[in-house]
């Protein structure tokens, strides 16, 4: 074995080729703890990376349209690694990345979310990243979301009438929850009125240096919660102000959207989403990208979707994969069953021609399939937000032949009347329910169609020889009832729409003693432009300012108050949604023992239900009409007594684990746990927006009203919104008196006045004829108890309680009103919905205005304040 040379020399060569593999195994784990070393440098961006994608993901808690697979959230991880700026130290290469990411994210997801999301987005963006160093706790973001949601009131009374009922409780609940900032903070308030008074009526108070101590010894965030307390309506700018100081303005500036972006990013093998919004109009852009690129006309094809287009869809596609077209399909909500057929055949593709796209527009449905959301380029493609730029965009897609088709003098200036009033219907839309009732999709077409009968009318009465005359009442019926009107199907919102009618139309418009303006003041002058080219009325439009208020479209100011207060509501709400339904609440007790005393708590003071056939015994075979409703009314009552009853005993044994939690009773369960009223409570009830706390006070008194009528006979003054359905009770009412009176039912009706009792303990006697109602609130105006007429509503107070009105039943052929405003009567503040429910009555209330006025300001009485 020694002479064997051959074999020595191999055992020598394994022998030193084993002591080099051995020191590359040293040098490689070396390697490998460098790299890991290196890597962990690098954790901070994956940790970064992670808490971005939950941001994302979890949106689609909010509208089911957001959908983001992983797949897609890593093309944008890996394209902003690409695209950070590099560096040799560690940490700048670290933050570059950071900083990348997040931007492109940020950008990323408000290409395919709606407007009124966006600050939502970058906010919790925001709170996520500020959490995980550390910055927020918990209970401070409970707080800032729910607020004081317990169900006993405070027994401490609100120290100053200018303090919100509903902000003292907050202020008390702050107190306890975080004593070691704000611990004297009940005191503070209660001894000090002036600097906080002097604060809270300032116009931007989260710009300014807070009261006493609070100036300098909170955070960004805990400033937010003192604010919450006092100015809801200043949260939804306080919000962007706290984004912009911790992550920078571009996260409040979103994106503006490109076509030319958007073609850039996409690809032949995923499809590009538009998801709608009422007037945009995604289509007409596209044909002109496709110019602009020198794409063909020839090659962009388009579909509108409907019944029976599936097959023709089907071969437009398979002819733009192999031919590289680019299709649209349009209103792919009208067929989402096609969509799991579209979304099969768009797997399949392999290898499509690289100049193929598929364009999709929809509207936001739940039922569109997650698999094409997941894999496409979501776009939202809104109409311009503002009077200037939409008026801008208007003329815009004016040419300048289309502005001198007709000779007619009146036809240029009506034109750009005609594209205000576009304008000025679609802005009120961001006033919500005090803008309209139904928020309708006016859109370009609208426009266009209304253009071409100006032309066509003023052509006809100019060739007439009529050179002067402008056929009023027939563009003002074409264009009021029949094109704008044509969409509009409340009687208010129609009303609405004819008094911009009559304001902005008429031989007014022309006269040069008293020059015509849609508004002004010292600031600003909203008027017809001196006759003259498309550019000149552009260069108008441009002098004109980018932000308008709400008196522009004959609003009070306080819209502005009453929208920002909404939003900052929506924005509360959809962060409830997207916080985590598990773990414990901010009072350190686990989530099953807090919603188990709520639930107890509420049992303790569930009234037991009414012993209706006694009750019926008790009134015989005498029963009035109203009567009958008041046995309706508690037999409803009763039906939702035993819901509560049923869900919350039910509840607490699925908590200690002797039944199972069903999905009906985990929604109690959340509802609960968020302060709110569970779903199935609601069905039998009646409308409402009230927290938990605040409905259980209200359900409360409910009862109280309907023990006092049984026991006492009919109240001298009736608590409408205490009834389940209050209109059931008036017309019972009209019925009693039809009765007595012997009047014909069907010409009878009702008419109100607006009393000098301000408090149901004011009224001593039950009135001869009709009743007393209590408890409604004034929206859009006040009340001039002086003059017993409406006046415009103070700065700052959105809502006004109302004194006792007096509805009475009257034959209609003897009612003759004059100087009165026929107001509409509403449940709550979301007013009356496209099916019509919400509007009660309508009442008769005194005006030394002109009807007109109030119509635009959106006057209206509610049952509720939320």
């Amino acid at each position: 074995m020694l002479d064997n040379v051959e074999l020595v020399a191999t055992l020598e060569e394994t022998k030193s080729k084993a002591t080099e593999v051995a020191e590359k195994l040293k040098l490689a784990a070396k390697t490998a703890e460098d790299i890991e070393h290196t890597r962990d440098g690098y954790r901070p961006a994956a940790k970064r990376g992670a808490i971005l994608f939950f941001v994302l993901s979890e949106m689609s808690a909010i509208n089911s349209m957001y959908q983001y697979s992983l797949a897609s959230y890593l093309e944008v991880f890996s394209y902003s690694l690409q695209r950070s700026m590099r560096d040799s130290i560690v940490l700048k290469r670290l933050k570059n990345i950071m900083d990348a990411l997040t931007h492109n994210v940020y950008n990323y997801g408000c290409t395919g979310i709606f407007e009124k999301h966006k600050l939502l987005f970058s906010f919790q963006m925001t709170i996520k990243l500020e959490q995980s160093e550390g910055n927020i706790t918990q209970e401070e973001l409970d707080f800032f979301i729910k607020g004081n949601i317990s169900l006993e009131k405070s027994k401490r009374v609100k120290p100053f009438r200018w303090v919100p009922s509903q902000g003292w409780e907050d202020v008390v609940r702050l107190n306890e929850l975080l004593p070691e900032k704000f611990g004297s903070l009940c005191e503070d308030v209660e001894h000090n009125e002036k600097p906080w008074k002097e604060w809270c009526d300032l116009d931007a108070p989260e710009g300014a240096s807070f009261p006493l101590k609070y100036a300098d010894s909170l955070t960004e965030f805990q400033r937010l919660l003192l604010l919450r307390c006092f100015r809801v309506d200043r949260i939804y700018r306080a919000v962007t102000n706290y984004v912009t100081s911790r992550m920078g303005v571009k996260y409040v500036t979103p994106p503006v959207i490109s076509f030319e972006a958007i073609f850039e990013q996409s690809t032949s093998l995923s499809p590009i989403v538009f998801i709608l919004s009422p007037g945009s109009d995604p289509g007409s852009d596209l044909h002109k990208l496709a110019e602009r690129t020198d794409f063909g006309e020839n090659r962009l094809k388009f579909l509108a979707m409907g019944q029976g287009q599936e097959k023709a869809a089907i071969q437009l596609l398979e002819t733009a994969i192999s031919r590289g077209q680019w299709l649209m399909l349009q209103n792919c909500h009208l067929l989402v069953n096609f969509l799991k057929d579209l979304e099969k055949q768009l797997e399949k593709i392999t290898k499509p021609h690289p100049d193929f796209r598929l364009w999709l527009t929809t509207d936001p449905t739940p039922s569109f399939p997650i698999g094409i959301l997941q894999r496409s380029l979501k776009v939202v493609t809104e109409p311009p937000n503002g009077l200037k730029l939409n008026l801008k965009n208007t003329y815009f897609k004016i040419s300048q032949n289309a502005l001198q088709e007709c000779d007619h003098f009146a036809f240029a200036p009506l034109v750009y009347v005609l594209a205000f009033f576009h304008a000025v219907v679609q802005e009120r839309r961001k006033y919500d329910k005090i803008g309209w009732n139904v928020s309708y999709d006016f859109n370009e077409s609208d426009f266009r169609v209304c253009m071409q009968i100006l032309d066509t009318y003023l052509t006809k009465a100019y060739k007439q020889g009529d050179k002067e005359k402008v056929p009023w009442n027939s563009l003002k019926y074409l264009i009021g009832e029949v094109m704008y009107g044509g969409r509009v199907i409340d009687d208010f919102d129609r009303r609405v729409v004819n008094t911009y009618m009559n304001e902005y139309m008429g031989d007014f418009i022309f006269d040069t003693f008293q020059p015509f303006h849609f508004y002004h003041n010292e600031d600003v002058d909203y008027r017809i432009p001196e006759a003259g080219g498309r550019d000149s009325y552009l260069d108008y439009i441009d002098s004109l300012p980018l932000v308008n208020t709400p008196e522009v479209f004959g609003l009070h100011p306080n819209a502005e108050i009453g929208y920002y207060s909404q939003a900052a509501r929506d924005m509360w709400s959809q962060l409830v949604e997207l916080q985590p339904q598990t773990g414990g609440s901010s009072t350190g007790i686990s989530r099953e023992e807090f919603i188990d005393n709520i639930a107890t708590d509420i049992l303790t003071k569930l009234p037991k239900q009414f012993d209706l056939d006694k009750i019926m015994k008790k009134y015989g075979l005498e029963v009035s009409p109203t009567t009958v409703v008041l046995l309706q009314e508690m037999e409803r009552f009763n039906r939702l007594i035993d819901r509560i009853f049923k869900s919350l005993t039910t509840i607490k044994r699925a908590l200690a684990g002797e039944v199972g939690m069903s999905n009906e009773l985990d929604n109690v369960a959340r509802a609960l746990f968020n302060g709110a009223i569970p779903q199935i409570w609601l069905r039998l009830a009646p409308d409402t927006l009230k927290s938990l706390g605040n409905w259980m006070l209200h359900f409360h008194r409910r009862h109280a009203q309907y023990t006092t009528w049984v026991n006492d006979g009919e109240p001298a003054v009736i608590w409408l919104s205490g009834l389940h359905i209050p209109e059931s009770y008036l017309t019972a009412l009209v019925q009693a008196t039809c009765r007595r009176n012997g009047w014909p039912l069907d010409k009878s009706t009702l008419y109100t006045t607006v009393t000098n009792f301000v408090t149901e303990e004011d009224v001593t006697e039950k009135a001869n004829q009709g009743c007393y109602v209590t408890g409604l609130y004034l929206e859009g105006a006040a009340w001039n108890t002086e003059e017993a007429c409406l006046t415009v509503s103070r700065p700052k107070e959105l809502i006004q309680e109302l004194p006792i009105l007096k509805v009475i039943p009257i034959e209609s052929h003897r009612l003759k009103l004059q100087h009165t405003f026929r107001t509409p009567v509403y449940t709550t503040s979301m007013r009356r919905n496209a099916m019509g429910v919400g509007l009660v009555f309508e009442a008769d209330l005194a005006t030394k205005e002109h009807s007109s006025h109030w119509v635009l300001q959106g006057v209206s009485l509610l049952l509720n304040t939320d």
